[in-house]
């Protein structure tokens, strides 16, 4: 496991674990948060092997 230290704002530590996608690249750390646990593994499958604009650009066609 690796671990990066930081403070998460505390709305984003009250959401339901099941209910955030959470992504990384060199700079960045990106959160998606679903209505439904059904939405948020519908989106990890099919965002698999995306790239980050290209995950962003689908969560919000589907998602927002």
């Amino acid at each position: 496991m690796i671990c990066i230290k930081t403070e998460i704002p505390r709305e984003i530590c009250d959401i339901d674990d099941e209910l955030k996608a959470i992504y990384h690249s060199q700079d960045t750390v990106c959160i998606w948060v679903f209505k439904t646990r059904e939405n948020r593994n519908n989106f990890m499958d099919e965002t698999v092997g995306m790239k980050k604009e290209d995950r962003e650009s689908h969560f919000q066609r589907n998602y927002a």
